[in-house]
């Protein structure tokens, strides 16, 4: 005998749904790891490459563009020669670290239980 389905209780989320699109941003490769690193303050592409050493310069590339575009981050060109590049988080993006910094707290404690799920 099948089951009944059941209707949804919960309310139909707005035509442009704004959790889609926040988890579209941070569901990008290295993303939240970018926003991490300025949340300390504004960096240049050399120090970013060395904070998160496994990505590539290209995706970098591409995250920065990204948070650029979507105004959670600024670029600052810097008067120097060679001329260099400064990003910094904006207000829109500094919104971003308590739901990063939550899910870094979550992410804390699913590894302690598969730990504590291989010991036993």
């Amino acid at each position: 005998m099948a089951l009944k389905l059941r209707r949804s209780r919960a309310a139909p989320p707005p035509p442009h749904c704004p959790l889609t699109e926040c988890m579209a941003l941070l569901g990008g490769a290295w993303t939240p790891n970018v926003i991490w690193y300025l949340a300390a303050g504004p960096r240049r592409f050399g120090e970013l490459r060395r904070d998160i050493p496994k990505i590539s310069a290209k995706m970098l590339s591409a995250r920065l563009q990204e948070l650029v575009r979507r105004g959670v981050a600024t670029r600052t060109v810097m008067p120097t020669s060679p001329p260099t590049a400064e990003y910094a988080l904006t207000a829109l993006g500094e919104e971003l670290l308590p739901a990063i910094r939550a899910i870094v707290r979550v992410g804390e404690r699913l590894k302690d239980v598969e730990r504590r799920t291989r010991r036993a």
